[in-house]
């Protein structure tokens, strides 16, 4: 059963699994898609609470939000309102005290991914 978070500011609730619900193939799934794994590297790299329309992706706006709760649903990131904004956070504890190791790996794996050249055929 999940566990739910109450907004700052509004009555809106959002929910997210607790530390024991989070499992690891459903973050692996989570983190598996580009976007998504860009979402997660952009929270990672000193941006702690985001706005959802902060994240310049290249998807639609209904596919973002599809995006955010997959990670959410997965225990990646925690939401919460802030007026009308939807903020997001990366549970880098959570995940940390879970899977120990397994978030930094993959963050720096993506990195080095990024900056490498495509292969060519």
């Amino acid at each position: 059963m999940s566990t739910t978070e109450r907004g700052t500011t509004s009555g809106r609730q959002l929910a997210h699994p607790s530390v024991e619900e989070i499992r690891l193939e459903t973050v692996l799934h989570a983190l598996a898609d580009p976007v998504r794994l860009r979402i997660a590297r952009e929270l990672a790299d000193g941006h702690a609470d985001m706005a959802c329309i902060a994240f310049d992706l290249p998807v639609s706006k209904s596919t973002t939000t599809h995006h955010f709760k997959v990670l959410r649903e997965a225990g990646v990131i925690r939401q919460h309102y802030e007026g009308t904004s939807r903020m997001s956070r990366l549970r880098e504890a959570d995940l940390e005290a879970r899977f120990p190791g397994l978030l930094p790996a993959v963050l720096e794996a993506a990195r080095r991914s990024a900056c490498s050249p495509a292969p060519s055929a």
